[in-house]
């Protein structure tokens, strides 16, 4: 038995140990840091997030690269990816299809929405009706469209991608508890270091994004995943992050603690971080690295107890800094 010893892990900064990164998720990597300066950690999390086969919440203000990081991911993978601006007269039919009759056979044939797809982006989601972001909810449960009777699977991998402003209200709709919970992360890239904001000075600024060959095929994204699937995770881990859990479940502070949802994307996520650092086993920074980006999303502070926590992910911190470390056997 190894004692986790505190002084080990970094509480929440991805790093490198082991073998070092695996080389298909290094080379994916390092082509998206072609067009995306200084944000490895975020680019990492959300392909760990692809490689569960999970959905990404991207929530910052404008300027910072939202958009143009999911662009890069769909570029560098040789799948199909389609875009739609979220706007409060955007239809249902906009991203599920609709059936019409053709007028040649006298049949009703399906035309496809903006849905069938490897990467779809619902580029500023929180803009779109809630009757539009309703639509998304068996899409990104159950990766298919039910319509007309009929139920349509969608494309393997499928992944949903999308950005919102936190800071504007205006012209918006609150993204409800259901839709929450179906994101595995949540990420918010932040503002540049001044030093690597300086490069952009130096970058043409105009219209042309610079171009990614991709590195990646859609059937290398099938097996990597499978291959996600076979980390193991040892007993004392899986009750870390039970406790983990748990401790929000059980919280005066916390009006709803996280699902069983949230409880499998956090074992899922710390699989996919694992694997991309070249190990086949969980440690538990696996887990501390990637608390804050599947768990802060799917709380609901209690506005009517004592106020321990101010946001979110202040209440993941003081939770995961409390919870005991596990003992564990190195696999």
């Amino acid at each position: 038995m190894i004692l986790c010893n505190e002084n080990v892990y970094t509480r929440g900064r991805i790093y490198r140990d082991g073998a070092g990164m695996n080389s298909k998720i290094e080379s994916l990597v390092n082509n998206i840091e072609k067009v995306i300066i200084g944000k490895r950690d975020s680019i990492l999390r959300v392909v760990a997030a692809m490689l569960c086969g999970g959905h990404v919440l991207i929530e910052d203000v404008p300027g910072v690269g939202k958009t143009r990081l999911v662009t890069s991911l769909a570029s560098s993978v040789s799948g199909k990816f389609n875009r739609i601006q979220m706007t409060p007269d955007i239809m249902p039919s906009d991203i599920v299809g609709f059936t019409m009759i053709n007028t040649e056979t006298k049949k009703f044939e399906y035309r496809e929405g903006v849905a069938m797809c490897n990467f779809l982006l619902a580029d500023e989601i929180n803009r779109a009706s809630p009757k539009v972001q309703s639509s998304l909810l068996e899409i990104m449960d159950e990766r298919q469209i039910s319509l007309d009777s009929n139920t349509i699977a969608l494309p393997k991998p499928f992944m949903t991608l999308a950005t919102q402003n936190p800071v504007e209200t205006h012209g918006t709709f609150h993204l409800p508890e259901a839709q929450m919970d179906r994101f595995l992360i949540r990420i918010s890239l932040g503002y540049l270091e001044p030093h690597e904001e300086i490069t952009l000075l130096d970058s043409p600024y105009d219209n042309e994004k610079e171009s990614l060959d991709s590195v990646l095929t859609t059937e290398h994204i099938i097996g990597l995943q499978e291959e996600v699937r076979t980390i193991l995770t040892n007993d004392s881990i899986k009750q870390y992050i039970m406790d983990i859990v748990s401790a929000t479940r059980n919280n005066e502070s916390i009006k709803l603690g996280i699902s069983p949802r949230g409880t499998i994307g956090l074992g899922a996520m710390a699989k996919a971080m694992a694997f991309i650092m070249g190990r086949s086993y969980v440690v538990p920074d696996d887990v501390i690295g990637i608390a804050h980006c599947v768990l802060a999303h799917r709380l609901i502070l209690s506005p009517s107890r004592p106020q321990l926590y101010k946001t979110q992910e202040s209440a993941i911190s003081e939770i995961v800094k409390n919870t005991p470390l596990p003992e564990y056997t190195a696999q």
